[in-house]
C-alpha cells in the first residue's frame, strides 16, 4: 500500500487493521458533533427549552454550511459542498505519490478540475483509458504487470479490513435495524384512529401500485386490504405513509432529492470503489492480454530504424489481424444488436490506439520507400555491389508486401526511364561543354614548338606501352584527349556508361515483362499485391518505346558531336550553375517527380567560369582543327589516331550494342540510323587524322637529329623514326576504318559495321602516299638549308619540356653517334643516304602494311613513289658532286690548258700536277664520303670519274694538234687517273676514255702514232713505277681484299 496515512485519514482510523467499532464513533457522528450547540460556560439564570427540536436530532444531519469533511486534501464545489474527491492522490499503480505531480510533467493542464478529477480514482469521473494512455503513455508492459499486482494487493488489503469491521460491529447493525423498523410503523400509522390502529396488525408491506422499496416483515395486509380505517384530516395525514401523500415525504421530497444528491457526490466515490475496482481490473486484463498488440508500434519503429524489412512486414501483418478481430466483435455486436462488454471495449480501443500509430509508422515508411525507389537510381550507377544493384527489388518487394495501390514495378521503371533520359542529356550537354571550354584555351594558347613536336614524333620508337602513349602529345592535349574519351565511356560504355544502364534497364524491364523477377516478390496481404506483379500490353509497349527513345538520344548525341561544328554557347558551366525547375529542393511529393540527376559527383572546378571570364573563342587561324568538335588544338595525328581508336571502338561496340536489343531488332529504321551514324563518326574521324597527318608530315623533318643510327651507321636515325611513326599512323587509322575489336563481339556486328566505303580508302591511299612524298621532301630540305645552331629546334629554349625531354635531348647531342650538322656536305650525304634506306627497305615495308591493313593494291602509287625518290636522289646526289665535278674540271682545264703542260723532254717520265691534284680531291671526297655513309662511295666517286673523264675529253680536244711528246704526256696522265681510279670505272667512263684516245689520234700525225706505238712498252714501266710510288697516297682507291685471303 502506497501511503497509509492517507488510509487512516480516509476511514478515520488508527490501525489499518480494526477489529472493533471505535468508542468515539458511539457517541456521535462527527457531524453531529459540529453541528451541536457550544455550551456556554458561563450558565444563564434561566434557560429556555427549546421544543421544537425534534426527537430524532440523532438522525438529523448538518446543512452543507455545518459539514466538515475529516479526509485530507477533499475539495469543496462551488456551492460549498465537500466530496470525497482529493486535490492529489497517490498512483493507483504505485508508480509515484502523486498523480497531479506526474500530470504536470506531461504538461497537462491541472487546473481545469473536470480534466484533473478523470485522473484521480476518487472521483467518480475517472477515466481509466485516459489515465493510461497519459500517466502509464510511456509504461512498458512489466511496469503495468508491476502495476496490477500493486493495485491487486491494494484492493484485497482494504476488502479485508472493511469486513473485519462489519463482523465486529453486527450487533450495533441489528439494534440500528430494530429502531429503523420501530419508527418505520410509527410513522406509517401517524393521523389513525387507535382504534383502527389495533385493529389491524403491524404490517409494513406497501401497496402493490406504490414504488416504494420498503417491505414489512409481518404477515397482514397491506393498506389497500379489507380492514377499514377511518380516513382523518388531511392536515393529520400528511405524514403519513400512505399513497395520499407519497407515504410520508410529500412534504420533504425536494429536500431529500437535494440531500441524495449531495450524499451521492460525498459518498459515491467511496460507495464506488468495487466498480472501479472492477473496471481497473478489466482494463489490467485487458492491458495483459492485449500487450502484443501494444508493443507491436514499438517493434515495428525499430523494425523500421534497422531496416529489417522481413520483420517489419511480420509486424505489420500482426497488426492487420489484430485489427480484423476488433473490426469483427464491433461488426458482430452491431449484428446481433448487443452490447459490447468492457473488456471487448477495452480490446477495440487498444487496437484502435495502435492501429493509429502504426499506420502513422508505415505511411511515413512508404513515403519514405518511395523516395528511395524513385532515387535508388543514382545508387545502382555508382555502385559496384550486386546488393545495391538490386536495392529496387527489396523496396518494391516492402511495398507490394505491405500494400500500396500505385504499382511499385511501374513505378521503378518510369522513374529509371526519366532518371537515364536525363542523365543522357546532362551527360552529353556538360560534357560537351566542358570539351569545348578545354578547346577553347588550348586554341588560344601558342602552338607546341617544333622540339616538342619532335619529341612526340619519336614517341612510337619507345618500347614501354605506356611510355609511348605519354609522349604522344602535349600534356594539355593528352589531357582534353582522355576528357573526350572519358565522355564517351560514360555514354557508351557497357560497364559504368549511360549506355550500359540502358541495357541493364531493358534487361529488369523484360524480366518484369516475362514474369521473371517477380518470382521472387511477395504477393502481399491476402494477395493484395499480386495485380501488381503484371504488366499491361500498353505498359509493355511503353517500355519498348521509351528504350527505342533513349537508343535514339544517345545515337543523335554522338552523331552530332562528331558531324556538328564545335558549339559557340558554353553558359552551361557559368559558376553558380542556377537550380533548375526540374531540381526542386523539397521532397518529391510523388513517386514520379524525380528531379534532373547530374552524372557528376564533383565537378571538375577547371569547368567553374564566371560570365565575365569564360574563355573567348579560339581565334581564326585557318586551322583543320577548327572544323572538328572533337579534336584537340593543335593535336598531331598520333595522338589522334590512337585516342580516336578507342572512341572509335567504343562507338562501334556501342553501336552493336544497340542494335541486338530486341526492340531494335524490330525497327529496321533505327538499325540503318545506327549504321549511318558509325558510318559519319568514322568518316570525320578519318577525315580528321588525314588533315593532321597531312601536318605532321610537312613538319617531321624536325625527327632529323643527325645522330648515327644504331642498327646502320650510314644513315641517321630519322628513317626509323620515319617508319614508326607511319607505321604508328596506318595501324591506327586501320582501327578507325574497320574497328577489329568491335566487330567479333556479336553475331551482328556485320551489320552494323560495314567496311569502310571505297572513296575513304582511296582518301587514306592518297594521303598515305602524300605523307611520304611530303616527309621526303622535308627530310631533304633539311640538307640543303644552312643550319642556325642558335635557332635550330635542339639548341631552342627548352624551357617548356618535361625534365625527361631535356634529358633525352641532352643525350642525344651528347652522344658519340652525333654528327656534325653544321657540314652541308655531311647533312647531304646522310640525307642521301637515307633516302636510299626509305627507297629500298623502309618505305617497301610500309607499303606492304597498308596493303595488308586495308586490303589494296598500291601498284600505281609504289611507281610514283620510286620516281619521287629518283627525282629525290637526283636533287640531292647533284647537289653534292656538282661543286665537286666544276672543281675537278677546273683543275683539269686548267692543268691541260697550262703552257707548262707539254714536257720539255721527248719521253715524259712524270704525270702532270693537275692530275695529282685532281687525285688528292677524289681522295678528300672519298674520305667524306666514307666517313659519313660508306655505300655511297663507289656511287659517288663512278659519277666523278665519268665527269673528270668528260673533263679531260674536253680539254684535249680544246688543244687540237699534239706532238709526240704532248700525245705520250696525254695519255701518261689519262692512264695514271684511270688506272687509278680503275675500281670506280663505268662502262661510261670507259666510253668517255676512248674518246679521249681518239680525239689524241685525231690530233697527231701518222709518225707520231707509229713511234707512240713503240714508246707504250717504256710508258707502262714509267705508268707502272708512278702507281708504284703513289701507292700510299691513292690506296683510299684501291679495291679491298676479301676476308679469308
Amino acid at each position: 500500500m502506497g501511503d497509509p496515512r492517507a488510509v487512516f485519514n480516509l476511514y478515520g482510523i488508527s490501525d489499518p487493521y480494526p477489529t472493533s467499532w471505535p468508542a468515539d464513533k458511539d457517541e456521535s457522528d462527527a457531524s453531529d458533533i459540529e453541528s451541536a450547540p457550544v455550551p456556554d460556560p458561563k450558565p444563564k439564570a434561566k434557560t429556555k427549552v427549546d421544543r421544537s427540536k425534534s426527537r430524532y436530532t440523532i438522525l438529523e444531519r448538518p446543512g452543507p454550511t455545518q459539514r466538515r469533511s475529516n479526509i485530507p486534501g477533499a475539495e469543496r464545489t462551488r456551492d460549498g459542498v465537500e466530496n470525497l474527491v482529493q486535490k492529489d492522490e497517490p498512483d493507483p499503480l504505485g508508480r509515484g505519490d502523486s498523480v497531479v505531480g506526474a500530470l504536470r510533467e506531461s504538461g497537462i493542464p491541472i487546473d481545469d478540475e473536470k480534466l484533473r478529477n478523470q485522473f484521480l480514482l476518487s472521483s467518480t469521473t475517472f477515466n481509466p483509458a485516459l489515465y493510461l494512455s497519459r500517466v502509464h503513455g510511456n509504461s512498458s508492459t512489466d511496469d503495468l504487470y508491476r502495476g496490477l499486482d500493486f493495485l491487486s494487493r491494494s484492493i484485497d488489503q482494504k476488502s479485508a479490513s472493511l469486513k473485519v469491521l462489519v463482523e465486529s460491529n453486527f450487533e450495533r447493525f441489528v439494534r440500528a435495524k430494530s429502531t429503523i423498523d420501530s419508527v418505520y410503523t410509527e410513522m406509517r400509522n401517524q393521523g389513525l384512529e387507535p382504534d383502527a390502529e389495533k385493529c389491524r396488525p403491524h404490517s409494513r408491506h406497501t401497496s402493490r401500485s406504490s414504488n416504494h422499496f420498503r417491505s414489512t416483515s409481518g404477515q397482514g395486509q397491506g393498506l389497500s386490504g379489507r380492514t377499514s380505517i377511518r380516513p382523518l384530516p388531511n392536515d393529520k395525514r400528511k405524514h403519513a405513509l400512505i399513497k395520499e401523500s407519497e407515504y410520508g415525504v410529500q412534504g420533504i421530497k425536494a429536500p431529500l432529492i437535494d440531500v441524495a444528491v449531495k450524499a451521492e457526490e460525498v459518498w459515491g466515490p467511496a460507495l464506488g470503489g468495487r466498480e472501479r475496482e472492477n473496471l481497473l481490473r478489466a482494463i489490467l486484463d485487458t492491458v495483459d492480454k492485449g500487450h502484443e498488440i501494444i508493443n507491436l508500434p514499438e517493434e515495428i519503429g525499430a523494425s523500421i530504424k534497422r531496416k529489417d524489412y522481413e520483420t517489419l512486414v511480420q509486424g505489420y501483418s500482426k497488426a492487420r489481424k489484430f485489427v480484423e478481430e476488433a473490426r469483427s466483435i464491433a461488426r458482430n455486436s452491431a449484428r446481433s444488436m448487443g452490447s459490447l462488454s468492457d473488456s471487448q471495449v477495452h480490446k477495440i480501443v487498444i487496437t484502435a490506439k495502435a492501429w493509429t500509430e502504426i499506420e502513422h509508422q508505415i505511411t511515413d515508411f512508404k513515403r519514405g520507400v518511395w523516395r528511395d525507389l524513385t532515387s535508388v537510381q543514382a545508387n545502382m550507377t555508382m555502385s559496384t555491389d550486386r546488393s545495391h544493384q538490386d536495392d529496387h527489388i527489396a523496396l518494391i518487394g516492402v511495398l507490394l508486401s505491405l500494400g500500396v495501390d500505385d504499382n511499385p514495378i511501374w513505378v521503378w521503371l518510369l522513374s529509371r526511364y526519366d532518371y537515364l533520359k536525363n542523365k543522357i542529356n546532362s551527360t552529353f550537354e556538360r560534357s560537351r561543354v566542358e570539351i569545348e571550354v578545354f578547346r577553347r584555351r588550348l586554341g588560344n594558347a601558342e602552338r607546341p614548338g617544333l622540339y616538342a613536336s619532335a619529341v612526340h614524333y619519336r614517341s612510337p620508337t619507345r618500347t614501354n606501352a605506356e611510355d609511348r602513349v605519354k609522349h604522344l602529345d602535349t600534356a594539355p592535349i593528352m589531357e582534353l584527349w582522355d576528357l573526350i574519351v572519358h565522355t564517351m565511356g560514360n555514354l557508351l560504355s557497357l560497364q559504368g556508361g549511360v549506355l550500359g544502364e540502358v541495357v541493364d534497364f531493358w534487361e529488369k524491364a523484360q524480366s518484369f515483362i516475362d514474369g521473371k523477377a517477380q518470382r521472387s516478390l511477395p504477393a502481399g496481404i491476402d494477395g493484395s499485391s499480386q495485380i501488381h506483379h503484371r504488366l499491361s500490353s500498353d505498359g509493355v509497349k511503353d517500355l519498348q518505346s521509351g528504350v527505342l527513345e533513349l537508343i535514339d538520344m544517345l545515337r543523335e548525341y554522338i552523331h552530332a558531336f562528331f558531324t556538328d561544328a564545335p558549339i559557340e554557347d558554353v553558359s552551361l558551366l557559368f559558376s553558380p550553375i542556377p537550380n533548375s525547375p526540374d531540381t526542386p529542393n523539397d521532397t518529391p511529393k510523388t513517386p514520379r517527380s524525380a528531379g534532373l540527376l547530374s552524372p557528376f559527383s564533383k565537378p571538375d572546378q577547371r569547368f567553374n567560369v564566371d560570365l565575365l571570364s569564360a574563355p573567348p573563342p579560339s581565334p581564326r587561324r585557318d586551322e583543320f582543327w577548327e572544323q572538328f568538335a572533337f579534336w584537340p588544338p593543335f593535336a598531331n595525328s598520333l595522338s589522334g589516331v590512337h585516342f580516336l581508336g578507342k572512341i572509335l571502338l567504343l562507338v562501334g561496340s556501342a553501336a552493336v550494342e544497340m542494335s541486338s536489343l530486341k526492340p531494335v531488332t524490330r525497327q529496321p529504321q533505327l538499325t540503318e540510323k545506327l549504321r549511318s551514324m558509325l558510318n559519319a563518326v568514322r568518316q570525320r574521324a578519318a577525315e580528321a587524322v588525314c588533315a593532321a597527318w597531312q601536318q605532321d608530315a610537312n613538319t617531321c623533318k624536325v625527327l632529323e637529329d643527325w645522330t648515327r643510327g644504331p642498327d646502320s651507321r650510314d644513315v641517321t636515325r630519322w628513317p626509323s623514326y620515319f617508319s614508326r611513326l607511319e607505321a604508328f599512323i596506318l595501324s591506327g587509322t586501320q582501327k578507325i576504318l574497320y574497328i577489329p575489336e568491335a566487330a567479333i563481339t556479336k553475331s551482328n556486328s556485320t551489320e552494323i559495321i560495314t567496311p569502310p566505303p571505297s572513296n575513304l580508302l582511296g582518301k587514306i591511299k592518297k594521303q598515305f602516299v602524300r605523307s611520304i612524298s611530303d616527309a621526303s621532301f622535308s627530310m631533304a630540305g633539311n640538307a640543303s638549308e644552312p643550319v642556325n645552331v642558335a635557332q635550330s629546334p635542339w639548341s631552342a629554349d627548352r624551357s617548356e619540356m618535361p625534365l625527361a625531354s631535356r634529358t633525352e635531348a641532352l643525350t642525344f647531342e651528347t652522344s658519340r653517334d652525333a654528327v656534325d650538322a653544321s657540314s652541308k656536305n655531311l647533312r647531304v650525304l646522310l640525307t642521301l643516304s637515307n633516302i636510299s634506306a626509305l627507297r629500298v627497305s623502309i618505305v617497301p615495308s610500309l607499303v606492304q602494311q597498308f596493303e595488308t591493313d586495308f586490303s589494296v593494291t598500291l601498284s600505281e602509287e609504289s611507281g610514283s613513289i620510286a620516281d619521287l625518290f629518283s627525282r629525290i636522289e637526283s636533287q640531292l646526289f647533284q647537289s653534292y658532286t656538282r661543286p665537286k665535278a666544276e672543281a675537278l674540271s677546273s683543275i683539269i682545264h686548267a692543268g691541260i690548258s697550262s703552257p707548262s703542260w707539254v714536257p720539255p723532254t721527248n719521253r715524259p717520265t712524270e704525270v702532270r700536277q693537275y692530275i695529282y691534284t685532281a687525285l688528292l680531291q677524289l681522295v678528300y671526297v672519298h674520305s667524306e664520303v666514307s666517313t659519313a655513309a660508306p655505300p655511297l662511295v663507289p656511287r659517288i666517286l663512278s659519277h666523278l670519274l665519268e665527269q673528270v673523264s668528260k673533263a679531260l675529253l674536253e680539254a684535249f680536244r680544246a688543244r687540237g694538234k699534239y706532238t709526240l711528246p704532248a700525245l705520250m704526256q696525254a695519255t701518261l696522265d689519262v692512264e695514271f687517273f684511270a688506272q687509278t681510279l680503275s675500281q670506280y670505272a663505268t662502262e661510261r667512263a670507259s666510253e668517255t676514255q676512248s674518246q679521249i684516245y681518239l680525239e689524241l689520234d685525231q690530233g697527231t700525225d701518222n709518225s707520231a702514232r707509229v713511234r707512240l706505238q713503240n714508246e707504250l712498252p717504256e710508258m707502262r714501266a714509267v705508268l707502272k713505277k708512278l702507281r708504284d710510288g703513289t701507292r700510299g697516297e691513292f690506296a683510299c682507291f684501291r679495291k679491298p681484299k676479301k676476308e679469308g685471303r
